[in-house]
């Protein structure tokens, strides 16, 4: 099958776009506004951009009814404002607590203490972390990409932050190296679907010329 996004058109029960780029991994956000509040939100549309300096993007689009005149997500707004975020990894044993922070919580609301979540201080920035996540990452905001939106009067936003401190929890490591078997991070697949890292799998890099070129 074939459709032009511009239209829409797909003739499938729901959007299939999401479900082809897959697996995503979850950037669950933690940030602060202007009087301390915190704010934790999951996203999907996240990912690491560079590794010298180390640098991360989470993408909160849509509209938040009860935001700032421009419909900006707490997420998006918090970072801009304060210049911090923490992205919290998501296991498979967090996924029902990460679950719950993703529901429309009116602005202002924690949804961490909402979801039964302890947060413990961050070592470099101020939005505090998921104690219970074995992997957190403190970011410094760098910049806000601003994209095309279809959602009228809504920011189509992409945030990247340098990643200033990592915290690993010991449990979660086997000879010096970050175990998946340990970790069981989960990630998001299309619709209502996610999945967990049960299977690793190596490939060394081949160095040039390939060996079967001449074959």
């Amino acid at each position: 099958m074939f459709y032009d996004t511009r239209s829409g058109d797909h003739g499938l029960p729901h959007n299939p776009f999401k479900a082809c780029i897959v697996p995503r991994p979850i950037g669950w956000v933690t940030t602060v506004n202007a009087a301390g509040a915190v704010n934790l939100a999951p996203y999907s549309f996240f990912n690491g951009v560079a590794g010298e300096p180390p640098v991360v993007m989470f993408a909160p689009g849509g509209r938040k009814a009860d935001g700032p005149p421009d419909g900006s997500k707490d997420s998006l707004a918090n970072a801009e404002r304060t210049g911090e975020f923490v992205c919290n990894v998501v296991t498979w044993d967090l996924r029902e607590a990460m679950n719950k922070t993703s529901a429309p919580a009116p602005a202002g609301v924690d949804e961490a203490a909402a979801a039964g979540l302890e947060m413990v201080p961050s070592k470099l920035v101020k939005p505090p972390r998921v104690k219970a996540s074995p992997i957190h990452l403190e970011c410094r905001y760098l910049q806000t990409v601003d994209l095309p939106s279809d959602i009228p009067d809504a920011r189509n936003a992409v945030v990247f932050g340098q990643v200033v401190g990592i915290h690993i929890d010991e449990s979660v490591l086997t000879d010096g190296l970050v175990d998946m078997a340990k970790l069981k991070p989960i990630a998001r697949l299309g619709y209502m679907d996610y999945t967990r890292v049960d299977e690793v799998f190596a490939m060394p890099r081949p160095a040039w010329p390939l060996e079967d070129a001449a074959e």
